[in-house]
């Protein structure tokens, strides 16, 4: 593993690497999302409850998978998916278990098929452009180690707990 300092403080390099990465991610967001609502009418949460359903071999998945790929507490995810399926987005659908399936619709699909292309050439453009694919292997491997890490001082019901 890397380097650990048991001085509680950043450096000013660590500092600034720090809160320039703060500016990066919240800068990135902002910017993907209002070009998510401008140009589709979809908000950052549509787009990634749409994505999780259309990765899904079937177009569909149970709730608490949802909630475990999105890492949402329970009610965020109930309230979204009532207003997705008030406007089409998906359908809940009942199953063996009390818990609904939660399934795409043809007009979701419509939306993820749509958006996705022009999303995914913003974010080559604004992020794996920028990053080269040199500096992308890094910051994967390293992100794969802040997760692991976050997840091994996670309790039972984090979605990043180490359960091997």
């Amino acid at each position: 593993m890397g380097f650990v300092s048991k001085e509680p403080w950043l450096d000013d390099d660590e500092q600034k690497a720090w809160r320039s990465y703060l500016l990066m991610t919240r800068t990135l967001e902002t910017h993907l999302e209002r070009h998510l609502q401008r140009d589709f009418g979809l908000s950052k949460s549509d787009f990634e409850i749409l994505v999780n359903l259309s990765e899904s071999e079937s177009g569909r998945m149970r709730a608490f998978e949802l909630s475990r790929s999105t890492q949402w507490e329970k009610s965020r995810l109930s309230h979204h998916l009532t207003r997705m399926e008030k406007r089409g987005l998906i359908r809940k659908e009942a199953c063996e278990s009390r818990y609904p399936e939660i399934a795409i619709t043809e007009a979701g699909m419509a939306a993820i098929k749509e958006c996705a292309p022009a999303h995914a050439a913003r974010v080559r453009e604004f992020f794996v452009d920028v990053f080269g694919p040199d500096r992308m292997t890094v910051l994967g491997e390293v992100s794969d180690e802040v997760v692991a890490t976050i997840g091994k001082h996670c309790d039972t019901d984090c979605p990043l707990a180490d359960r091997s």
